[in-house]
């Protein structure tokens, strides 16, 4: 079920400013705003590191732990 939301005090500078970029995307202020919020609860957070090393583990992948020798030996095959 749809639910109304409401922004009070909103700077008349910002409300311009949205104002116009509705009016760039071909929108009505309230289309722009649900485009908007729309984009931000659907962004996808970015990995940590840590994720990433532990999504890595969990399949199995291994990385050699010597890089220096894995770049010496790349440049050496140049």
């Amino acid at each position: 079920m749809p639910v109304n939301l409401s922004i009070k005090n909103a700077p008349e500078r910002i409300v311009r400013k949205l104002k116009k970029r509705a009016e760039r995307n071909h929108r009505s202020l309230q289309g722009e705003l649900m485009a908007i919020i729309t984009a931000a609860a659907d962004e996808k957070v970015p990995l940590t590191a840590a994720e990433i090393l532990s999504q890595t583990r969990a399949i199995g992948l291994v990385t050699p732990s010597d890089s220096a020798a894995i770049i010496r030996t790349d440049r050496d095959a140049r």
